[in-house]
């Protein structure tokens, strides 16, 4: 194992780059004492999305003020980070959209349907992430 890819700490209110390091799975190197540290010392869990990773030669992606260390990874490891980074086609963006339509057309009744079985709509909102204001909207149809 080599210096494989860089971790850094996205500043607040920059462009998500890299991948989060929550969103690769789990690495050997995030549970060795030096990145434990290293995020504590920056009072970051490593869950939150302000932890990135980028694979090495990926460095240029990283913010001049953004905190980096460097971390060994396997070669699986290596590629799932490269995966991760990884710009999604224009073709897989588009699915992503219309798949959102399609669930977010039927809310409505997902929304009724959940209150007819007793939830209420306090817990709805805070399961679906709707503004109670449409929950109630949403009731009345």
């Amino acid at each position: 194992m080599a210096d494989d890819a860089l971790l850094f700490v996205l500043p607040e209110r920059h462009p998500r780059l890299g991948a989060a390091l929550s969103a690769v799975g789990e690495l050997e190197c995030a549970e060795s004492p030096a990145v434990r540290g290293w995020l504590h010392a920056h009072g970051t869990p490593a869950s939150s999305e302000h932890v990135r990773i980028v694979p090495a030669g990926a460095e240029v992606l990283i913010p001049e003020e953004a905190e980096r260390l460097p971390v060994p990874l396997s070669e699986e490891e290596t590629l799932r980070v490269e995966q991760a980074c990884a710009p999604k086609s224009v073709t897989d963006m588009e699915s992503e959209l219309l798949n959102f339509r399609d669930t977010a057309q039927g809310y409505q009744s997902l929304v009724q349907r959940a209150l007819t079985a007793g939830i209420p709509a306090p817990r709805i909102a805070q399961l679906t992430g709707l503004d109670p204001r449409e929950i109630v909207q949403a009731a009345g149809d």
